[in-house]
C-alpha cells in the first residue's frame, strides 16, 4: 500500500469481531448501514466466495440512484478476519465496465477486522487505485466522510445485533 494510490480508515468498533463480521456479510445487515445516513442500500448482493458478486443499489436524496449498480467480484474471504473485493471485475472475474460517479474508476477495498480485547474490533478499510488521480478522485468525493460514518453507523447496528442476541 502506499500514500500516493490508497486510502485508508481505521476504526475501533466497541463490538465483537463476529458481530462485525455478520454485519458486514450478510446483505440484509449491510442494507441497514452501509450507506451514509439519509442515503440507502436498496439492494445488495453479496455471494462469500472468491469470484462472487458484490453488488449494492444506494438510493437517495435529490432522485439520488445508483442504478442497479455496477457488480463486483469478491477476491479474498477469511471468516471474521478479511473481505476482499473489487468493481474492477465482475462476477466470476470478468473485466468489468466504468460506470458513473463512484463506480467511474476501478477500485480494490481490503477490509479487515482483528479481535483488539474487551469485546471490541480494530476495522481497517483500505482503498486500492490504480493512479494518483483516482485516489484524489475518491477522496474529493468524500471517502474519509464517507467510509467514516458508515464505520460509526457498523458499530451502531453490531450493537443492536449483541442486544438482540
Amino acid at each position: 500500500m502506499t500514500d500516493k494510490l490508497d486510502l485508508v480508515l481505521e476504526r475501533t468498533i466497541d463490538a465483537p469481531v463476529e458481530l462485525v463480521w455478520k454485519a458486514y456479510t450478510d446483505p440484509e445487515h449491510l442494507k441497514q448501514w452501509f450507506a451514509p445516513r439519509p442515503y440507502q442500500i436498496t439492494e445488495c448482493e453479496l455471494d462469500l466466495q472468491p469470484g462472487g458478486i458484490f453488488r449494492i443499489r444506494m438510493v437517495g436524496p435529490d432522485n439520488f440512484d445508483t442504478g442497479h449498480g455496477v457488480p463486483g467480484c469478491v477476491l479474498e474471504v477469511v471468516e471474521n478476519r478479511k473481505l476482499s473485493w473489487t468493481s474492477a471485475l465482475g462476477p466470476g472475474y470478468r473485466p468489468n465496465e466504468a460506470g458513473e460517479g463512484c463506480e467511474s474508476f476501478p477500485m480494490t477495498a481490503i477490509v479487515t477486522f482483528e479481535d483488539d480485547g474487551n469485546g471490541k474490533t480494530a476495522y481497517k478499510a483500505v482503498a486500492l487505485h490504480k493512479s494518483e488521480a483516482d485516489r484524489l478522485t475518491h477522496e474529493q468525493m468524500g471517502f474519509h466522510d464517507g467510509w467514516g460514518t458508515v464505520a460509526g453507523q457498523l458499530e451502531e447496528y453490531a450493537a443492536t445485533l449483541r442486544a438482540n442476541a
